[in-house]
């Protein structure tokens, strides 16, 4: 195959459409703001498939595995690996909110607070563990795949991929036409991605355009800080455990590219969901593993969001001059541990969980979450990467746990990352 121009690389291109969005929200923020259509309807073609996607790939993995006491075991490594790292998240947050206290010497009355958060406390009261569950359960068999609850097409897929196990001998035509309807419904995928630089630019030119540049300089040590705490935790902790598993942290990222430039310029980890898992699948994963481990760690594996709950928590805190002893520090702990899974799901999860969690710690008076609903757009874009980069580790990490990884194909695919793009164009 020939080396494709680099103008016709989808990467390239995305970068190109973010630069182009910023630069006219910046210089004709009202014509920006006119593009939220463009990135709006580039998330809501991909979540059109997204259920379709994980359906075929998940039920098929458990219809080609003989063992369903395997299926039970990679669920349990998987929720083992997302308590882990999610709950290493958010001690990081609380450590680094403690040792440079972004909030400290603002010293804003709580009286003077406005802005409108109800909504956030809506859906966070909404969110209760029995809730959790009913929701899980569908309304039918197939009205899963005509929604866009992930937990709920996951809970289908495996039903239906251990009924094709059971009735193997009766319902092997099930199987081949999953199998052969996979193709043109990934071909749906790979035609969509061409429209990501469309999304990516509507996306930004509207974020910057509404929200302005300016807006952010006033708070910007707490996204510094926030950047910085996950760049350092994708580097050093997820880094460590992908060196530890036999694979190269920057060379994952570097292969992922393309689905990490379109979450960069979305705001919306969904957006690379499909791309992700085709590319895990094709980097050795088995695919049981991928159509499990990814959509499940999409709901229960939040790095980016755990890191920003406890930060922010302690920004409010400091910034209103509120002391929190070491004790109510680790109250906040658990209280964000449980919310984050109970949230899971719920549109503006970010905000939701962060919502939640002051709801229960009465220190903090939750109309302080007004102080950053201004630049909360402007962290959402290091929460869905820092969330999509720890699910692509995590699936490489439980594949290799479960002797299901190619590691021949992961290395040859994270040494010719371009060579796999071409490959999946065809």
């Amino acid at each position: 195959m020939k080396a494709k121009k680099i103008y016709n690389q989808l990467y390239f291109q995305v970068i190109i459409a973010i630069i182009a969005g910023v630069l006219l929200g910046r210089f004709y923020p009202e014509m920006g703001e006119k593009m939220k259509p463009l990135g709006d309807g580039f998330i809501k073609l991909v979540k059109m498939i997204i259920a379709p996607v994980i359906f075929i790939t998940l039920t098929l993995g458990i219809a080609h595995m003989t063992d369903l006491k395997k299926v039970g075991r990679i669920a349990i490594k998987a929720m083992i690996y997302f308590f882990t790292f999610s709950t290493l998240a958010l001690i990081i947050g609380l450590l680094v909110g403690n040792l440079l206290q972004p909030g400290s010497g603002l010293n804003i009355d709580p009286a003077s607070l406005s802005g409108d958060v109800s909504q956030y406390q809506e859906k966070a009261h909404e969110s209760t563990l029995t809730g959790f569950v009913m929701n899980i359960i569908p309304e039918t068999l197939f009205s899963p795949l005509v929604g866009d609850n992930i937990l709920q097409v996951l809970l289908v897929a495996i039903l239906m991929g251990i009924a094709l196990v059971l009735t193997k001998e009766k319902s092997q035509k099930v199987t081949d036409f999953l199998q052969d309807l996979s193709t043109p419904v990934f071909k749906i995928v790979h035609m969509l991605m061409k429209l990501a630089p469309i999304g990516a630019f509507g996306a930004m030119a509207f974020t910057i355009g509404k929200y302005g540049l300016h807006s952010v300089l006033n708070l910007i040590f707490l996204v510094g800080t926030f950047y910085i705490t996950s760049f350092l935790f994708v580097v050093l902790v997820l880094g460590a455990v992908a060196w530890y598993n036999g694979f190269n942290i920057f060379k994952l990222l570097i292969y992922l590219k393309e689905e990490l430039l379109l979450v960069l310029g979305t705001s919306s980890s969904e957006s690379a969901l499909p791309g992700i898992m085709e590319k895990l699948e094709k980097a050795g994963c088995s695919r049981a593993i991928v159509g499990l481990v990814v959509p499940t760690g999409y709901s229960f594996n939040l790095d980016g969001t755990n890191i920003y709950m406890t930060l922010a928590s302690l920004f409010i805190a400091q910034a209103l001059n509120i002391h929190l002893p070491i004790e109510k520090q680790l109250m906040l702990l658990l209280v964000a541990m449980l919310s984050s899974k109970g949230a899971a799901g719920v549109t503006g999860a970010g905000f939701v969980t962060l919502a939640a969690t002051l709801a229960v710690v009465p220190e903090i008076p939750i109309a302080g979450m007004t102080l950053i609903l201004g630049i909360d757009k402007f962290m959402s874009e290091c929460r869905a990467l820092t969330n999509v980069i720890g699910n692509s580790v995590a699936t490489v990490v439980v594949a290799n746990w479960e002797k299901q990884l190619d590691k021949g194909q992961l290395e040859y695919c994270l040494n010719h990352p371009s060579e796999i793009e071409k490959k999946l164009e065809v």
